[in-house]
This record gives structure tokens, sequence and C-alpha cells, in this order.
């Protein structure tokens, strides 16, 4: 027989004959945190942690930095929830209040890691934001029954990873060429929970934590009473702020959908049904019809038409921006009016994307991977060297520079464009496609010649020849 089923056997047998030595109960019941530490089940938590945490350590270790600082947390998060485990050995079941008492300790600490992915962004987001998703997984502790509005606890491990999953994604397309440690790092954390926590949980806990019967109780933490001297409301005030989000655990979030009142279109409906249809409804006189009311005509005040017209220097699109993100793309958005936009501290890996401008001028100084201009007008672009395209999509009166060199051009769906090549530019595919008005400007022979315009041609004859259709753009002489 297997060595490994003796001692599994064995160890059976010594805590029936303990349970029968205090009294013949039939729940084991653990008097301290000695005896609770000692359970298999606690013992291959430990396990979990140095097999599979302990690689995600050892990889955090190389990177150093923001990544070790969140891998710390989700040490920390793993260590709370190891205590949890041996406190609900020793603890009976408590109600959804003094649940989410009983879990707050690892609750501070997931909010703490979340804490760590707001703000400004930094280079390692991914990083953060995996890590900080995935504990989400050790949520499952908090499973208390089918009505208790989470899934089950294997099924919970799994749901909670495919959030933290599409970011550790990003991490191996991004280092999968560049630097081996992090890649590591993002597999070792995938593998930390599955097959890792998945497993242990499916092993130990499949129906959600066993609480002690004979244990201690669990209470609620008491709430504040307000301050007397705290200011009341004075009409006309503006309200308070609304009280922060809920935690992970709040007991309001593991309430059954039924017993909870009804709120927005459910509590419509509810009102609705539970009343004649009519009720509340008023009559329509003569007198409150429109075409009847003196008050309204077809004529529309100057006042009001002008009160219509948006400001010139705000776009309903959205905010102005512009910024650098995720360290890749330059974002320029909704900009009006702006004649002094520049981009200096850019490199040949970055691209720039402009958007939604009006009337607007942007230098980019420095060479760049890629530019698109899209739905823009009247937008004007002095760039130096693209190491990919130009492009110019969907616009309107758009003027480009181009001061060093760019291989390709592309101008598609875009009514008036002046394109201004330099001497190392000549040599560029300008590609044209539903378009129109298009002008190249080329510098002339001497450097004190003046610039050459070509326009690009807009209308094209097609004649069928030799078994295939030639091409030809269509030319126009003065008489």
């Amino acid at each position: 027989m297997d060595e490994k089923l003796i001692q599994r056997l064995e160890a059976a047998v010594s805590r029936l004959e303990a349970i029968s030595v205090r009294g013949g109960s039939g729940v084991e019941s653990f008097g301290d945190g000695a005896d609770a530490a000692s359970d298999p089940s606690i013992k291959a938590y430990d396990d979990l942690m140095s097999q599979y945490l302990g690689r995600v350590s050892a990889a955090a270790e190389k990177i150093g930095g923001q990544v070790l600082d969140a891998t710390k947390m989700v040490e920390q998060a793993f260590s709370a929830q190891k205590e949890l485990l041996v406190k609900v050995k020793q603890t009976q079941k408590p109600d959804l209040a003094g649940l989410a008492e009983f879990l707050k300790p690892l609750n501070e600490v997931i909010m703490k890691a979340n804490a760590m992915t707001e703000g400004r962004r930094s280079d390692f987001f991914n990083h953060l934001k995996s890590a900080a998703d995935s504990l989400t997984a050790l949520a499952w502790i908090a499973y208390t029954g089918k009505d208790c509005g989470m899934s089950m606890p294997i099924a919970h491990v799994e749901e909670s990873w495919q959030m933290a999953e599409f970011y550790s994604n990003k991490i191996l397309v991004e280092y999968r060429s560049k630097d081996p440690n992090h890649v590591e790092w993002a597999r070792a954390l995938k593998e930390l929970y599955l097959p890792g926590l998945r497993d242990y949980v499916k092993s130990h806990y499949p129906l959600g934590p066993v609480w002690s019967a004979t244990g201690k109780t669990v209470t609620s933490a008491p709430a504040k009473a307000p301050s007397p001297t705290a200011p009341s409301h004075k009409p006309g005030a503006p309200a308070p702020p609304p009280p922060p989000p809920s935690s992970l655990f709040s007991s309001e979030s593991s309430q059954a959908s039924s017993s909870r009142p009804k709120e927005g279109m459910a509590a419509v409906f509810q009102e609705i049904s539970s009343k004649p249809v009519t009720a509340g409804l008023r009559k329509v006189t003569a007198d409150m019809k429109t075409k009847n009311r003196a008050d309204r005509s077809g004529v529309v005040a100057a006042g009001e038409k002008e009160s219509r017209t948006s400001s010139p220097s705000f776009s309903k699109a959205g905010p102005p921006k512009l910024e650098l993100q995720m360290g890749r793309k330059w974002v320029v958005e909704n900009q009006i009016g702006r004649k002094n936009l520049v981009i200096d501290d850019c490199d040949a890996k970055q691209s720039v994307y402009v958007f939604g401008c009006k009337d607007s001028v942007l230098q980019i100084q420095g060479k760049v991977n890629n530019i698109t201009i899209d739905k823009c007008t009247k937008m004007g672009v002095v760039f130096k060297d693209v190491v990919a395209a130009f492009e110019i999509v969907n616009c309107n009166g758009v003027e480009a520079q181009c001061q060093g060199s760019a291989p390709t051009i592309s101008v598609d769906n875009t009514g008036g464009c002046q394109l201004y090549l330099s001497q190392d530019s000549l040599g560029a595919s300008i590609t044209t496609a539903k378009s129109s008005e298009i002008n190249v400007l080329v510098p002339g022979a001497g450097p004190d010649s003046d610039w050459a315009e070509h326009a690009l041609p807009q209308q094209f004859v097609h004649t069928y020849k030799d078994g295939h259709f030639e091409t030809t753009p269509v030319s126009h002489s003065g008489g």
C-alpha cells in the first residue's frame, strides 16, 4: 500500500481518537492556533505558497521596483488568507455583517493593491493591474452557499483570473523578446492561481470554508454614532459627498437580490404593475394643445439662435489631450485654435495619433515610427523623420511639411491637402484614395529657388485594351 495513503489513514485515526477523548462530539474543534495550523489543509496551503508564490517572488526579486512592491502585496494577501483559514476552524459561521468584519484583514490588503494601480500610469501598469486583479480570486473564502450571490469557490478562482489574464498577456507580448524575467513573472503569477489555488480549493474547500460548530462567534463592528458637533446640512447648501465604495467583502453585496428593495427600472415596472394604467394622468384640454397656444410659434428668436451656438474653443467630442500613453503612443485630441502644439520628447519606437483637431498647428521635433491625422479640419503638421508612414484620413484642409524623410505618405478620404516635401523625402511613395485638391510642393533646384507646386490628379480615364483596363489621369490643356 502507498506510504502516503497509510500516513493519511493514521492521521485520520488519531483525529477520531482525539474526538472521542474530548467527549465524542461529531465535529472536530480546534482549541488553539497550534492545533489548527497542523491541519492537513493548512499544511497544503503552506506548500502552495512555497511552491507557487515562491516562484513569483523569485522573479520579482530580479526585476525589483514596482513589480517587487506589487508581489509583496500578493504575499501579504496570501498570508492574510492563511490566518483566516486557521481562524475559520476556531470560529462559528458568522452572519453577513460578521463575515465582512471577519474578512476585513484580507480586504484591507486587496484595497492597498488596488490603490497601487491608481494615479499616474507607470511603465509597469500591466504588472500592477494583473497582480491587483488576481487577488479577487482570494474572495472564494467568502462563499457561504448558493444564495450568497457568488460562484462556487473553484469557478470563482477561474473567473477571477480571467480578469487579470488580460493584463498578464500584455506583459508576455511586450517582454517576450526583451526581458525573460518579466515573462517568468507573468507565467508564475498565472500558475499561482491556475492550477495552484484552484487545485487547492478543489481538494480542501470545494463547497467553501468549513466553520467550527463549537468555536467562538464573530460580531460585526458597532456603527459609529454621528458627532453632536458635526454641522447639519443647511437648505440651499451643496449636498454632502456620497459614501465611499463598499469593500470587496461588503455584507450588502452578498445579499440575495430578492431580499433587497427593487431599484431603477425594476422599481418603475413594479409601481406600474401595482396601479391602474391611467392612474395619475391629467386630461388634456383644448387650450393646452400646442396648436391653440399663443406662446408657441414657428419663428425662432435671434437670442435663442445665439444661445445655441457653441464656443469655438470647446469640442463636443471631449476634452483636449496631448499625452503619451503606455510609453508608445502620443495622442493629440480635440485641440481647437492651438497654434503652438509641440511634441519634442519622442523616439523612433513611438507613434503619433492626431484626432478631432481644428484650426491648430502641431510640431513633432524628432523621429517617430508613424503619424496618423484623423478627422481634422484646417490642421497643420510639421514633422522631421518618419520610419513607417505618414497618413491623413477623413480630413479637410490639411497642410503637412516633412523636414526629413518619409518612405510612405497616404491620403484617404480627404478634401484639400497641401504636402511640403524636403530634399530627403522626394523619393516618398504617395498613395491617394477618394481624395481631392491634393497639391505637393517640392523644393526648387537651387537654395534660393521657389517651391514648385504639383497637383495630383483626381480624375482618371479607364480604357479597355488587349484584355485589360489601362488607367491614365485626365490632362487639361488651355485653349
